[in-house]
């Protein structure tokens, strides 16, 4: 007989009823788990029909902040939902203007603040992406390692765009030098 596993705040699952969610909460014969589309639901510890996509151990003390990170990953993992992302302060207020070599043509001018939302929206886009290329199930591992490539030189074509960050975390990454 196998030993029952207990999961811990922060481990990730996907019930067949309420989808995929996160534990956030630990009772003595339940977890309190917020899913994506139902909100929090408990569910109680001996279920066994759900898929642990990720066990974390349940431990003692863990603090606010350890499940707002739990949570913020689950949520960047399985959604669309994307993070507030600043713009670098030289660049508030500013412009783009596209300037055409033909005199006879118009400039085009814009907010950089609007360009910047959608070089963020490519970025978010490309993450859903790639979360959803490494999940597919229909897939083979070689065709997940190629299109993964795809990705990592989209994000290094848009390194360029790296000045527009106020943060170096937020910047794009491409293929590290070897």
């Amino acid at each position: 007989m196998s030993e029952k596993v207990v999961l811990g705040v922060g481990s990730r699952v996907s019930h067949p009823a309420f989808g995929k969610g996160v534990i956030i909460r630990l009772h003595k014969v339940a977890y309190d788990v917020s899913f994506l589309t139902y909100g929090i639901k408990q569910v109680g510890k001996d279920y066994e029909g759900w898929e642990i996509i990720e066990a974390i151990p349940a431990s003692e003390g863990l603090t606010f902040n350890d499940v707002e990170k739990s949570l913020i990953k689950v949520l960047r993992s399985f959604s669309d939902v994307s993070e507030v992302i600043e713009l670098g302060d030289r660049w508030e207020g500013g412009t783009l203007i596209l300037r055409p070599s033909d005199d006879n043509l118009k400039e085009k001018e814009i907010p950089i603040e609007t360009f910047f939302h959608k070089i963020v929206m490519v970025r978010d886009r490309l993450r859903v992406m790639e979360q959803r290329i490494n999940a597919s199930k229909n897939l083979s591992d070689e065709e997940k390692i190629n299109l993964q490539q795809y990705v990592t030189r989209i994000y290094g074509s848009l390194t360029t765009f790296n000045v527009l960050f106020k943060y170096k975390e937020d910047h794009f990454i491409g293929e590290k030098s070897k």
